[in-house]
């Protein structure tokens, strides 16, 4: 018999809560009991069907500093029936991953009716997340107690702001791997540093070296991501249509796919935004990150004369002003960048979640590539000054990495303890006390700040490999120094993670999405890059002194070599090992076999009714 979720019980007065929901200190009571009966309503009517009751205290009372405070969670069979909905993929009996269903939820490892531990506690949460932002205006007009906010069918009734899904393991993975991967590089640039460091002829065999490392660590890391993701289940789960994301308006309709009604949105109004709106204004923010990198040129120059005029230690250490103030000017451009693409693509309003990362990070990635990279690439092909585009790379690097760990990690955990002396007192108390009450859990998160996903972190990362991949035949140092920054870098994310944060909310993902691709191109321009720098030094120039054409030719010939091999080496490294390669392919043909199956069973049982009608026929 077929389980409904009609069967479910939302009446359990005893739950494991999952989510806290925290409502304005201002909202009126008709307006928390209306999303609340939305929440416990059955599916069929348009609800999520899930548990909810107010956050209470060791009396079972509400106090003023929780009035506002909701605990939200699921029965078991909710869960259960939610895990098959959302296509969560779990390991079957036969040691294989399989897609959940609750029809066969006998078959798969771990699971029993009296035990509650078949689903951890993030995909619990994240059940719970999809039920509530899937939460859509139904019959209302306006939110109940709020006149001025107007609802339109299909509208998204909830958006959980405060956590934000993203898979944080993936992105540790990527960071304890990348760490590793940098450790050849700063190996071998050691030396480069201590022995060789004003002969620029033999940088040739670092820049060499450089474009295979790039090439070969990022082939490797699927091949070990497409282990991670197929041990947790996230290779396996697709989303056969994703639903619209929570920000997304339009009028009601039909979807012509899935036939569900959802708010549809044309797409030639969100092209006319793109192209006459936002397109320009990140052409305008391009040239102005140009004119600040012109006038950090003038710095430059005014400083090299001042201390060419008077020649004391004080102007030397002049000289490296002008780059720290560049940077530290990148770094706040790149943030304010960032909010302005934010509230763009949101405007822009696209219907899945999937494409609005993707435009973002687009127009995040273009700006922050011209704006870090713009003086390094201008300092090496334009001005062709070597000394110059080492000291701005080491500055660049340096001060960039220092201002992430201060700006990402110290600064929000310093502003924390400095104005939550409430909150620090809940922590000592927590310390003492070991069977510290859900209660005081849950009022001391409340008060911590919100954790925005891992785009920063991931953006961190690309630049710093644009870093290290571009121009460290020029500073050997950089991977070195990155390494470092690195091995710092996991526990600044874990301090801002458990102690600065509220609890993300977990987000399936089978690999880090678009930055996968954000990498192979920046490891494509190091290639160029490299080549264009082997061909400037003046060992190659010695060997070409009066045809600068057959250089240029020879360079660019070498550079197309390159890059075949670089394309042979991606092809020749399959994305998944071999192993996993056969585990899915018996997965595809046992799921052939059970269609055709299921389709001779509908053959048979026809033609058993076939006789029967033609007996009718022939009364007739």
């Amino acid at each position: 018999m077929k389980v409904t979720l009609s069967a479910l019980d939302t009446s359990e007065s005893s739950f494991m809560p999952l989510v806290v929901i925290e409502f304005a200190q201002d909202v009126k009571e008709e307006t928390k009991e209306w999303l609340k009966n939305r929440i416990i309503a059955p599916k069929k009517d348009g609800g999520a069907q899930l548990l909810f009751r107010p956050l209470l205290n060791k009396y079972e009372q509400e106090t003023l500093e929780n009035k506002n405070l909701y605990l939200v969670g699921a029965s078991k069979i909710r869960m259960l029936l939610g895990a098959e909905a959302v296509g969560l993929v779990k390991e079957s009996n036969d040691n294989t991953m399989r897609a959940f269903t609750y029809r066969t939820r006998q078959n798969f490892k771990g699971f029993d009716d009296n035990n509650d531990d078949f689903l951890t506690m993030a995909e619990c949460q994240f059940i719970i997340k999809h039920e509530l932002e899937n939460l859509r205006a139904k019959d209302e007009k306006m939110i109940p107690g709020y006149p001025q906010a107007k609802l339109y069918p299909g509208k998204s009734l909830y958006s959980i702001r405060g956590y934000f899904g993203e898979t944080i393991a993936l992105y540790f993975g990527f960071l304890e791997y990348f760490t590793f991967a940098l450790i050849p590089m700063a190996v071998i640039g050691l030396p480069y540093y201590l022995f060789v460091w004003e002969d620029y002829d033999k940088y040739v065999i670092f820049a060499s070296f450089n474009l295979i490392w790039s090439t070969v660590i990022l082939e490797v890391w699927k091949r070990g991501c497409a282990n991670m993701t197929y041990r947790w289940g996230t290779l396996l789960m697709k989303r056969k249509f994703e639903e619209p994301r929570p920000g997304f308006h339009g009028v009601l309709g039909i979807n012509s796919i899935t036939g569900k009604e959802e708010p549809l949105y044309p797409s030639y109004k969100r092209q006319l935004r793109i192209y006459l709106v936002s397109l320009p204004f990140v052409c305008l923010c391009l040239y102005f990150s140009l004119y600040v990198m012109m006038i950090y040129f003038d710095l430059e120059v005014w400083a090299l004369g001042l201390h060419e005029n008077s020649g004391s230690e004080w102007t030397s250490v002049l000289l490296y002003v002008p780059s720290i103030i560049y940077a530290i000017v990148i770094e706040i451009m790149n943030r304010l960048y960032r909010y302005a693409a934010e509230f763009l693509t949101s405007w822009e309003n696209h219907r899945l979640e999937s494409a609005y990362q993707n435009h973002l990070i687009l127009k995040v990635l273009v700006f922050n590539f011209l704006n870090c990279f713009a003086s390094l690439f201008y300092i090496a092909f334009v001005l062709k000054d070597m000394k110059l585009l080492r000291q701005s790379l080491a500055t660049l690097l340096i001060t960039s990495q220092i201002l992430n760990q201060i700006v990402e990690s110290l600064l929000p955990y310093w502003l924390q303890r400095k104005h939550g002396v409430r909150v620090k007192r809940k922590v000592q108390a927590l310390k003492v006390d070991i069977d510290a009450t859900l209660y005081e859990q849950v009022i001391l998160e409340k008060e911590m700040g919100t954790y925005l996903g891992t785009f920063d972190d991931y953006l961190e990362l690309f630049l710093q490999f644009g870093y290290v991949s571009l121009f460290s035949c020029v500073y050997p140092l950089a991977a070195a120094f990155a390494v470092l920054n690195n091995f710092t870098e996991v526990n600044s994310d874990a301090l801002k993670m458990c102690r600065v944060f509220k609890r993300p909310f977990s987000e399936p993902s089978a690999g880090i999405g678009v930055w996968q691709l954000a990498f192979e191109t920046m490891s494509v321009i190091s290639v160029v890059t490299n080549c264009a720098l082997i061909g400037m030094s003046p060992q190659v120039n010695a060997i070409f002194p009066e045809s600068k054409a057959d250089l240029i030719l020879i360079v660019v010939v070498v550079e197309h070599a390159l890059l075949a091999l670089k394309f042979i080496l991606a092809f020749a490294i399959p994305d998944k090992p071999r192993h996993i390669q056969m585990k899915l392919a018996r997965l595809e043909f046992e799921s052939l076999e059970a269609l055709k199956q299921q389709q001779m069973k509908l053959v048979t049982e026809n033609l058993k009714e076939e006789p029967k009608e033609s007996g009718k026929e022939k009364a007739i």
